[in-house]
């Protein structure tokens, strides 16, 4: 792991996503309150994005 300091950061279909933080982020999609430490976002995302599915297919799936 590198000393870089990250944040997480989401787009609308619910899909997570590391990013630099000193870089702003990309269209469509939107940084989450998890900042810091690659290890520290990555385990963010270990535990919050357990459907790996986009949210399109998850909501398709339930009709």
């Amino acid at each position: 792991m590198n000393s870089l300091n990250y944040r997480v950061v989401a787009n609308e279909e619910q899909q997570y996503s590391l990013w630099p933080a000193d870089m702003p982020i990309p269209a469509g999609w939107h940084g989450l309150e998890q900042a810091g430490s690659e290890e520290a976002c990555l385990a963010y995302i270990t535990t919050h994005w357990t459907d790996l599915r986009p949210l399109s297919l998850r909501k398709q799936d339930q009709k």
